[in-house]
């Protein structure tokens, strides 16, 4: 099969994606890069070949990528800024020969007229790849369960409301889990090459209907409040969230902008997002995670 690179091995996807590959394949062809090494060492451990790698550094990645012949190049997390590192990180694959780069993107970034702004760095970065010359797989990922059953649900339950610019538009919320499995089956699987994949969950839902069963399990009350998108942008102010990519504050109290979440909502609104496919149980083998099963997962966390 070949050495397969995992980048951003330290994230939270990056890391699950590391320990699933670590039991499908011979430990010393998982490539983990990082730019904390030590918080793999665990990984290192079990045989992991753990290696530093900073794709603003573009001197630090040949040797990263020595050896390597597929990669899941894993979206970084600094929108409106990280198409440049993407572009040095599938430059110095393809210059150590890997064949094959498997990109994390995210539901209808191939269609122009797409309101949501993180879409641009997406599609931009699926370009990228596909003009390399190295073949491609491209997860464009739902809205994930996750960021709905934790950092969208706790606050509406703290302050039993939640103003939204989702409208009625339907979504059909992954679990980061099913996305992780369904990437490691690409990069070990045969056949493929040269294909985008939408990954969904199994049920189109709305946020107000996310919200009710999010109220429904916790027993406590979240009203959602419709609004447009300036009431949004003021809701976000008053939180102290920055209005733009570039008025992000490295390592600061709020790694997103407000313009991003708008436009996100915006997408979403407009049906950007009202898509459902079977491609995760088809690669994976086993039906997605519900919303409402990821929900019962996080509700540990919440505060009820």
């Amino acid at each position: 099969m070949g050495k397969i690179i995992i980048s951003g091995a330290s994230g939270a996807f990056g890391r699950a994606a590391a320990e699933l590959l670590l039991d499908r394949i011979a430990r010393h062809e998982v490539i983990l890069l990082t730019r904390t090494p030590a918080r793999l060492a665990d990984l290192a451990a079990r045989g992991a070949d753990v290696r530093f790698a900073d794709f603003d550094d573009p001197s630090s990645l040949p040797g990263a990528m020595e050896g390597g012949q597929k990669m899941l190049l894993i979206s970084t997390a600094r929108v409106g800024t990280r198409v440049g590192q993407h572009r040095n990180a599938v430059e110095a694959a393809v210059a150590a020969g890997v064949r094959h780069i498997v990109y994390t993107s995210i539901i209808a970034a191939d269609q122009p007229c797409n309101p949501a702004i993180v879409k641009h760095d997406h599609r931009a970065t699926e370009e990228i790849i596909e003009g390399s010359g190295t073949s491609w797989t491209h997860l464009r990922d739902s809205q994930y369960a996750e960021a709905i059953a934790g950092p969208m649900t706790i606050p509406a339950l703290m302050a039993g409301r939640k103003p939204d610019n989702c409208g009625d538009g339907p979504v059909a919320f992954v679990s980061r889990a099913d996305c992780v499995a369904t990437a490691v089956g690409v990069l070990t699987q045969p056949g493929h090459e040269n294909q985008a994949y939408v990954l969904t969950g199994p049920e189109l839902i709305t946020i107000p209907q996310a919200m009710a069963m999010a109220s429904e399990i916790a027993g406590k009350p979240i009203v959602v409040s419709q609004v447009d998108d300036e009431a949004m942008f003021a809701y976000f102010d008053a939180l102290g969230a920055p209005r733009h990519a570039s008025d992000i504050v490295p390592d600061g109290p709020i790694p997103w902008s407000s313009d991003d979440m708008v436009t996100f909502g915006q997408a979403i609104r407009e049906g950007y997002f009202a898509e459902r496919t079977d491609w995760v149980e088809r690669i994976t083998g086993r039906k997605p995670k519900t919303l409402r099963e990821v929900m019962l997962a996080h509700k540990g966390s919440w505060p009820l």
